[in-house]
């Protein structure tokens, strides 16, 4: 029965539409298909006859009656009224086309976008404004409806067109400036109230502007920052704030005479602003500013694009350089400088000019050593003063207690770590051996008293000495694995390796491929003997020789596969490179590198896992 049913049914719409074709063949017309877009939409309601008519005059009547979908924030008669009176227009006629076209554009969406599919934030509409070639922004705001710019309302929703989606409004929205945002934008509402709190305040009228000094590039600060910066200046609210200083502060946000957007910013970019001070862009995942006290803000909104300039929002108020503004700070710079204890260290940093460093923004972990340490330095050195000491070395020693970033005690272990000193035979950062077996001590010669000191830019670690600028022969006697060679090294009173391998010049630099105390072991057992002891003097010299590559600092990069490399002995190892680097000797056994590039100021370590044996 089902089936019969259709069928009939198929043939009766056959036989209509056959009947349909022959009138239409008869008259000689085409099928002419009824159309329902925003267009006729608009045209076929009188409540929207000034739209129609601002359609036609600017020729987007044609846009909006094609087949590309468009959504729409339609403006009633009373509404156009209001914006034509409010504006001092007598009639549409009145108004510029070009002005009128982007108003028009300002309420439409590319795409079918529903009311439910709205959010509040920032979208892009089709208008573009005077500052900028980039669509102007629309605020949303869905709180309690839907509401655009903070002037105009959704009154009907969801009118479904052929091409689109039509909303109706309750007022024209405007082209936006500045203000337009700031004021529309409940996140900005301490802004505003700063932004109008003297009546000699002149920012509204000014930030309104489309002549120069606009365009404006506003760098918009949210209420929490707002919150944030009174509590850090201990003020209880913006009325505790002198009306001078208020508005050095605001003009101090502001960039006049030019769109600045987010793809205009490079890292390092100096910004003069309207204050006349300055502030200085940073760009990493994600875009922070620098301003004249150290401080550092968060770019969380970028390019909200107005007709009169762009608004950025901040999630810091920035402070520009003033009197009248004190900010307590307790940077590595600071603890040191109200520390009587550390007052050598002070005089070392002022003299190298790393104070600035260690005042700034950038995170660094720094091991301190107190005066105790500095006398104990200059004299071991043979120095009377800091004076006395090469700017460009004390430069370098100090940088040898300093890591990039917080590292906190508990998140050191043993081993090696680059410190931020080059010196020496590579242009490579020096090694800093850590030893965290009992405490933390650095390469062997300074341990932490006083662990984990927080900073407001890192973390300080008090040390027991200065940590000088190591050579070979520091990280021999600082690592434990190489315990078994530094007694080989010593072992006869004709050795003078530890002399040799603590020179700066010719044969220097060296590159040591050092065997482990397992090495050795190794070798004890693979010759049948049962100590160094065993080993006679020269073949020992020959043999540590021949781990001693002299005049040259070869890192693992400099490292090539089938590389001969000719010792200090005088003979040769081969090196292959694979998924490790391994060394061939004379005696065509191999030993494989497992730490490489351990760097000192007159050569670089690489260890091995076996001893290197020279031919017979």
């Amino acid at each position: 029965m089902k089936t019969i049913k259709f069928t009939k049914l198929a043939l009766l719409a056959f036989l209509a539409f056959g009947l349909f074709s022959c009138s239409d063949d008869d008259d000689g017309g085409d099928v002419i298909m009824p159309t329902n877009t925003i267009a006729d939409f608009v045209a076929e309601n009188d409540d929207y006859s000034s739209l129609q008519a601002a359609l036609e005059v600017t020729g987007l009547d044609a846009t909006l009656d094609g087949s590309a979908n468009y959504t729409v924030f339609a403006p009633n008669n009373a509404a156009f009224n209001s914006f034509l009176s409010a504006n001092g227009f007598s009639s549409l006629d009145e108004v510029p086309t070009d002005v009128l076209t982007e108003i028009l554009l300002n309420h439409v969406q590319e795409g079918e976008i529903t009311s439910g599919a709205l959010s509040t934030g920032y979208i892009e509409s089709m208008a573009t404004g005077m500052a900028s070639d980039s669509p102007l922004s629309l605020y949303i705001n869905t709180d309690d409806g839907v509401m655009i710019n903070g002037v105009s309302t959704v009154t009907t929703a969801d009118v479904e067109v052929d091409n689109g989606v039509i909303h109706a409004v309750n007022a024209v929205i405007g082209l936006p400036d500045i203000t337009t945002f700031a004021t529309a934008d409940p996140n900005f509402d301490i802004l505003v109230q700063a932004l109008t709190a003297d009546e000699s305040f002149t920012f509204v009228e000014t930030l309104m502007m489309t002549d120069a000094p606009a365009p404006f590039t506003v760098f918009a600060p949210t209420n929490a920052a707002f919150a944030d910066v009174l509590a850090e200046l201990e003020l209880a609210g913006l009325g505790d704030i002198p009306a001078d200083l208020l508005s050095s502060i605001l003009t101090y946000h502001v960039v006049a005479s030019s769109n600045v957007r987010a793809g205009d910013l490079s890292d390092g970019m100096m910004v003069e602003t309207l204050e006349t001070g300055s502030f200085t862009i940073n760009l990493g995942d994600n875009v922070t500013i620098t301003d004249e006290n150290g401080r550092t803000a968060t770019i969380i909104a970028t390019n909200i694009q107005a007709n009169n300039g762009v608004i950025h929002a901040l999630n810091t108020v920035l402070l520009p350089e003033n009197d009248a503004i004190e900010i307590e700070t307790n940077t590595i710079a600071d603890f040191v400088a109200g520390n009587e204890n550390y007052s050598s260290l002070l005089v070392a940093l002022e003299k190298t000019g790393l104070t600035s460093t260690f005042t700034g923004t950038d995170e660094y972990t720094v091991f301190a050593p107190d005066n105790a340490a500095f006398t104990a330095f200059l004299n071991d050195n043979g120095f009377n003063s800091l004076d006395e000491v090469p700017e460009a070395l004390l430069t370098q020693v100090l940088l040898n207690h300093v890591q990039p970033g917080t590292i906190m005690s508990g998140d050191l272990s043993t081993g090696y770590i680059p410190g931020l000193a080059v010196w020496g035979a590579s242009e490579e950062p020096l090694s800093m051996y850590i030893n965290t077996e009992d405490g933390v001590t650095i390469n062997g010669i300074s341990s932490v008293t006083t662990a984990d000191v927080e900073a407001d830019n890192g973390v300080i670690h008090a040390v027991d000495a200065v940590i000088g600028l190591p050579d070979v022969t520091t990280f021999a006697t600082a690592d434990p694995n190489f315990d078994v060679l530094v007694q080989a090294l010593t072992r006869e009173e004709s050795f003078t390796f530890v002399e040799t391998l603590m020179m700066s010049e010719d044969p220097a630099p060296f590159t040591v491929f050092a065997p482990t105390n397992d090495a050795f072991v190794a070798l004890l057992d693979e010759l049948g003997v049962d100590s160094l002891a065993d080993i006679d003097a020269a073949t020992l010299e020959a043999v540590l020789n021949y781990h001693v590559v002299a005049g040259a600092n070869v890192r693992s990069g400099d490292l090539s596969d089938d590389m001969m490399v000719e010792t200090l002995q005088g003979g040769e190892f081969t090196v292959n490179l694979g998924d490790n680097v391994v060394i061939t000797d004379e005696r065509e056994r191999t030993a494989t590198v497992i730490a490489a590039d351990v760097q000192a100021t007159n050569g670089v370590i690489h260890a091995l896992d076996t001893v290197l044996l020279p031919a017979e």
